[in-house]
């Protein structure tokens, strides 16, 4: 129950920020944008760890994974991804960046040996294609041009660097680092790092006072960030990268509903085939299904006869 709460949390939060994002985008060098939310959320943690008086010492080892941790997650991973939006439309944005799924499969072998069961290959290539289908309209008018190509690498570059980011999160948590603390100063270290970048490529550090950008960015900070990666990361510690990540095909599916709902989408038979698709995968990934056979199959006891 308590994974299906983590999971749904994280889904349904980090689902809606694609819409929160876009609010982010024009007057604001990007780099800044994020480093304002990042933070902002390094506070808000900071204060959180300070109420609850939680430990915030770690050896110089592992502050160096954390700090790599924030280099992957907290700022190169949203900086590729702010920019390909800028090349490519949401919708190809969100189908190139389910590529993480996959590549947390092949990462958590290569870096870890575990091993993946053939089913959660299936169903993560389920739950893409169900995102190919859902947004058919976009892929079948792409030109491939210099634009979009370069937008498509910096996707998947964006999905590279997170997935690499969750091979970290799986070792800090195997070393026992508690993900409060870890967030806190992996937050600090990610504003760092973007103040820095702000810095050196001469941008201002501009800032809009309209509600919308204002609004925009205390959710991305306080839901987005905050939240959202506490409960994901979790969802690493509790589950695995191959299964916590499936989160990430069920992105695109929020940014739908949502827009059913505030923008007036209509909804086609690629929005049901594609829909039926993800959730067949990730029914496929989540199912336990050697529980399953263990509780249906499991042999009876002998009963005993009733001596007279």
């Amino acid at each position: 129950m308590q994974n299906t709460l983590l999971y749904l949390v994280t889904v349904l939060i980090w689902g809606s920020t694609w819409i929160a994002i876009e609010f982010q985008l024009g007057d604001v060098a990007i780099e800044a944008s994020l480093f304002y939310r990042f933070a902002l959320s390094a506070v808000l943690m900071w204060l959180f760890c300070w109420w609850r008086r939680l430990p915030m010492r770690f050896s110089p080892t592992d502050h160096g994974f954390i700090a790599l941790l924030a280099i992957l997650n907290f700022a190169l991973n949203y900086l590729l991804i702010y920019q390909a939006q800028q090349h490519l439309t949401s919708a190809m944005a969100a189908i190139a960046f389910t590529t993480m799924l996959l590549m947390n499969i092949i990462n958590t072998r290569l870096f870890f040996g575990n091993p993946v069961a053939k089913r959660i290959y299936f169903g993560a290539l389920m739950g893409i294609a169900g995102i190919a289908v859902l947004f058919y309209p976009d892929l079948d008018g792409l030109d491939l041009t210099n634009a979009s190509l370069l937008g498509l690498l910096l996707v998947l570059g964006s999905a590279l660097s997170a997935s690499l980011g969750n091979m970290v999160s799986v070792r800090n948590s195997r070393a026992g680092l508690p993900i409060m603390q870890v967030n806190a100063w992996g937050m600090l270290y990610g504003s760092i790092a973007l103040a820095l970048l702000v810095w050196l490529s001469g941008k201002p550090f501009g800032f809009s006072t309209s509600p919308s950008f204002i609004l925009s960015l205390l959710y991305l900070a306080v839901f987005g960030s905050v939240i959202a990666f506490a409960t994901y990361f979790a969802l690493l510690k509790r589950m695995g990268p191959e299964k916590a990540s499936y989160v990430i095909v069920l992105f695109p599916l929020v940014a739908v509903v949502l827009s059913t709902l505030f923008e007036g989408f209509v909804w086609t038979g690629y929005t049901f085939a594609g829909f039926a698709l993800v959730l067949a995968g990730n029914a496929l990934v989540l199912t336990p299904f050697a529980k399953i056979k263990a509780l249906l199959f499991k042999p009876k006891l002998p009963v005993q006869p009733i001596l007279p």
